[in-house]
C-alpha cells in the first residue's frame, strides 16, 4: 500500500490483512497465514473473539472515556477484583495504563515514590544486560540492549545494569551448570554495594526473558537468591510481565514458577490480547499504602480507562473459562519436543529453549565455538521472510550474543494453537531454516 503511514517496515511492500480467526489470518488477496508469534508475543485468546469485541463495544456505547481523576467506573473496579487473586503480588492495586512502555516507566516513578515517602532518596535501578523493557526513555535506560539505547544515550538515566541468566552462553562457565542463580545473586548485590545500597531504589527483570534474550528460562536457584538479596537491601523487586504473563509460559504468569512474590509486577500484551492498547503496573498493598500516604505525581490521558478494563475482563473471562493456561502448558511440551524432533542436530542450530508457549531457537555460525552469523548476513529476518512465504509467521530477535550479533527465532503463538497446528508451526520453521542456510 502507498500513503502517509510512517511505516514500521519502510522499504517493504507488505500484505494489508483483511481478518483473523483464532490463529489464522488472512490477508486481503485471499491467503492465510498461521500466527505462530501472536504478532509480538500478543495474542492470547486468539483473533477474532466475538465475545471481547462485544464487551469492548458495549462499554463504549456506555460511556468512552472519562478522566481517571473525575471518576470511578464499574468496568475498572470489577476488574481490578477478578485479576487481583491471580496476581503474585501481596494485596496488589492495579495501575492500568496504555502499554508496556507506559507500565514500566509507572513502575519506575512508583519506585522512586517509595523510598522518598519513607525518607531515603534512592533513585539508581539495577536491570539485567541483554534485557528489554521497552522504549520510552526510562524504560529503555533500564534495559541492556545496546543496540537500541546507543542513539539515545545522551537522553538515558543512570541505570545500572547486573548479569542475565543466560544459560546457553553463561556468563560462569565454572559454576554451570549447578551453582548459577548464586553466583548471579553475588553479582547483584556486588553492584547494588558498588553503587551505594542507599542509592538503590529497585531491580527489575523478566521472569523468563521474553525475545532480546530468547526465553532464558533460569537456573532454580536464581530468583529465590535473587529476592533474597533484594530484601536484604531493601530494594524493590520490579517482575517484568510484559511478554511472559497471563497464561503464556504455562502459569498465569512467570514468577509463578518460582512463587516469587514482587513489590511490583508491570503487564501488558496478552493482558488484552490485542484488543485494545492495556498496560498494568502492579504494586502491592505495602508499596500503595506507602506511596499514597506523601501522594504520587504521575498520570497519563489515557491511564484508567473503562473500555479498556472491560476488554481486560472480557479476555481474562475467556483464559479462565477455557483453561488457556494450562493449554498453554500441554502445546509448549509440545512445541518444544517437536522443535528439538526436527532441528536439534542441525549445524546451524546452537539452542532450543522456552516454557510454556514462549520458545526460541537460537542460531549460530559455529555450532562447538557458539560463534553467531555476522549482522550483515541478516540470518533470522531471512528465515522469517522464507517461513512467511510458506504462511508461518514467525517472530525473529538479533543482538543476543554480543549486542549487535546473535539470531533468534522467536514462537508465542495464541494459546489456543491446536496439536496440528504446533507441527504445522515446526514444519515450517525447520524448511525455512533448512532452505536459508543451505545456501
Amino acid at each position: 500500500m502507498t500513503g502517509s503511514v510512517f511505516s514500521r517496515a519502510a522499504g517493504r511492500d507488505l500484505p494489508v490483512v483483511a481478518g483473523g480467526r483464532g490463529t489464522e489470518l488472512f490477508d486481503t488477496a485471499g491467503r492465510r497465514y498461521l500466527d505462530a508469534a501472536g504478532g509480538a508475543i500478543v495474542v492470547g485468546i486468539g483473533h477474532g473473539s466475538a465475545e471481547v469485541a462485544d464487551a469492548i463495544a458495549a462499554q463504549a456505547r456506555r460511556v468512552a472515556y472519562v478522566h481517571g481523576s473525575a471518576f470511578a467506573s464499574t468496568a475498572l473496579e470489577e476488574y481490578a477484583e477478578t485479576l487481583g487473586p491471580l496476581l503474585p503480588v501481596d494485596d496488589p492495586y492495579i495501575y492500568p495504563v496504555s502499554g508496556g512502555s507506559e507500565a514500566v516507566e509507572t513502575a519506575l516513578k512508583v519506585a522512586r515514590a517509595y523510598h522518598l515517602a519513607r525518607g531515603e532518596d534512592r533513585s539508581v535501578v539495577i536491570g539485567r544486560t541483554g534485557a528489554y523493557h521497552g522504549n520510552t526513555r526510562g524504560a529503555l535506560s533500564v534495559s541492556g540492549r545496546d543496540g537500541l539505547r546507543a542513539p539515545y544515550l545522551p537522553w538515558l538515566g543512570s541505570a545500572a545494569h547486573t548479569t542475565s541468566p543466560y544459560e546457553y552462553r553463561c556468563p560462569f562457565p565454572e559454576s554451570h551448570p549447578n551453582g548459577c542463580g548464586a553466583r548471579h545473586a553475588e553479582a547483584l548485590e556486588q553492584e547494588i554495594v558498588a553503587q551505594g545500597p542507599q542509592t538503590v531504589a529497585a531491580f527489575i527483570a523478566e521472569p523468563i526473558a521474553g525475545a532480546a534474550l530468547g526465553a532464558c528460562v533460569p537456573p532454580d536457584d536464581y530468583w529465590p537468591a535473587i529476592s533474597e538479596v533484594c530484601r536484604r537491601y531493601g530494594v524493590l523487586l520490579i517482575a517484568d510481565e510484559v511478554m511472559t504473563g497471563f497464561g503464556r509460559t504455562g502459569r498465569w504468569f512467570g514468577s509463578d514458577h518460582w512463587g516469587v512474590r514482587p513489590d511490583l509486577l508491570v503487564a501488558a500484551k496478552g493482558a488484552a490480547s490485542g484488543y485494545w492498547p492495556l498496560g498494568l503496573t502492579v504494586c502491592s498493598g505495602e508499596v500503595h499504602d506507602t506511596v499514597q500516604r506523601a501522594g504520587f505525581v504521575h498520570g497519563f490521558t489515557y491511564s484508567h480507562h473503562a473500555v479498556g478494563a472491560a476488554a481486560g475482563l472480557a479476555v481474562l473471562n475467556v483464559l479462565s473459562r477455557d483453561g488457556l493456561v494450562e493449554a498453554a502448558a500441554a502445546r509448549g511440551d509440545q512445541l518444544g519436543e517437536e522443535l528439538r524432533g526436527a532441528l536439534s542436530e542441525h549445524p546451524h542450530v546452537g539452542d532450543i529453549r522456552g516454557r510454556g508457549l514462549l520458545w526460541a531457537v537460537e542460531l549460530v555460525a559455529d555450532r562447538e565455538t557458539k560463534a553467531p552469523f555476522p549482522r550483515s548476513e541478516r540470518v533470522a529476518e531471512r528465515i522469517v521472510a522464507a517461513a512467511k512465504e510458506r504462511g508461518v509467521l514467525l517472530y525473529h530477535s538479533t543482538g543476543c550474543a554480543n549486542g549487535s550479533e546473535g539470531d533468534l527465532l522467536v514462537f508465542g503463538p495464541p494459546l489456543v494453537i491446536t496439536p496440528a497446528q504446533v507441527t504445522e508451526v515446526t514444519a515450517g520453521c525447520a524448511t525455512a531454516i533448512h532452505e536459508i542456510l543451505a545456501r
